[in-house]
């Protein structure tokens, strides 16, 4: 008898046990699973590529090739509702950003923005190439006076810089801010000067869909290379480094297709740049304009003029472009244009034609 109680009582015992182990082990995994969805309801991922193909007979010597343009992925942590980071990836090229947001106000009056990311200068620059119309994306007064990358005195740089920036909307989003102090020597390089550059930017939205935007750049370069159009700046050299822009866009309802289910409205948008290296004035401009024509079809339209130095002649270049793309999803599209390049004789022999080809998948 005496055994049996104390088997029951053993018994019993680790029954308690085990269900104490259980209730332990349930808790601490609904606590694990508890965490996991936080943090991943707090990262956002998103992604997009760019490949196609081109044509373009400059110099008389015909040229077509595949190209794979961008492989972009970036990741955005939601630390507090106030603090977030970014990371950014292009895997055909290198690092593109990294930096970090803080809101110090309740609503969008007052952001700090330190890190490495696009800076505001120009209307087009801080635009991801999946919302511009342009297979060849920026126009080239952007390309070359915002550090996207033609420039050989400032290297490729992709339109992005090392800085900090402090930006805000004011009076119900009818103005936007943005002032920055930037390294000068673009993505992923130590500065070779000690000057900082400074930016700013202000954008007034007086109607639904009109944006007026002016921007201005002052700085101090220094040179990693020379260009044809500017002798007198040598690699390594420091030299004055300014730009300024003054530019429109307005967005309006396409009558014409709003019969279809997923209407989107006409766009236009022109600009006008300015920038001065050393003593050597550029001059530039586009107007852009892209027209629903069929639920899922745009026309795409675009003249882009820039002149390298206006002081000499031969410099001069104007692309016009047509062309149509095709939204078969969301983010994704397929663009077909033409471009006819009339380009001064310091670029080319003589005019030319581009044909370019491109799809674009996104999420």
């Amino acid at each position: 008898m005496m055994k049996q109680r104390f088997f029951r009582t053993a018994t019993l015992a680790v029954l308690l046990a085990a269900m104490s182990s259980q209730a332990t082990m349930g808790q601490e995994a609904s606590q694990k699973t508890d965490w996991l969805s936080n943090i991943t309801s707090r990262i956002t991922l998103n992604g997009y590529a760019q490949a196609g193909w081109s044509y373009l007979d400059s110099n008389g010597e015909p040229v077509n090739s595949y190209n794979l343009k961008r492989t972009l992925l970036w990741a955005k942590a939601r630390i507090t509702d106030r603090w977030s980071f970014l990371f950014m990836h292009d895997f055909s090229s290198v690092v593109q950003e990294f930096y970090t947001d803080y809101r110090f106000t309740k609503n969008k009056e007052l952001t700090v923005r330190l890190g490495q990311f696009k800076h505001s200068f120009t209307m087009e620059n801080p635009m991801s190439p999946t919302q511009l119309e342009l297979i060849d994306v920026y126009s080239q007064a952007v390309l070359y006076l915002a550090g996207e990358g033609p420039d050989p005195l400032n290297g490729v740089n992709y339109g992005r810089d090392m800085g900090l920036m402090v930006f805000g909307d004011l009076f119900n989003d009818v103005l936007h801010y943005e002032l920055a102090l930037m390294s000068g020597q673009g993505i992923n390089r130590k500065d070779r000067n000690n000057q900082k550059d400074f930016l700013a930017k202000l954008e007034v939205r007086p109607l639904s869909g009109l944006r007026l935007v002016a921007s201005g750049y002052l700085g101090t370069g220094n040179a990693v290379g020379t260009a044809a159009w500017n002798p007198d700046i040598k690699e390594g050299d420091n030299y004055r480094r300014d730009r300024v822009s003054v530019g429109a866009e307005y967005k309006f309802a396409n009558y014409a297709a709003s019969r279809f289910k997923e209407a989107r409205p006409v766009s236009l948008r022109a600009e006008g740049l300015m920038g001065k290296d050393g003593s050597v004035t550029s001059l530039g401009g586009y107007l852009t304009a892209c027209v629903p024509l069929v639920e899922g079809i745009d026309f795409v339209a675009s003249g882009d003029y820039y002149d390298r130095n206006k002081d000499v002649a031969g410099w001069r270049q104007l692309n016009l472009t047509a062309g149509l793309q095709y939204w078969f999803y969301k983010k994704c599209r397929l663009q077909l244009q033409y471009t006819r390049c009339i380009c001064g004789s310091q670029i080319a022999d003589g005019d030319y034609n581009w044909v370019q080809a491109q799809v674009q998948v996104a999420f």
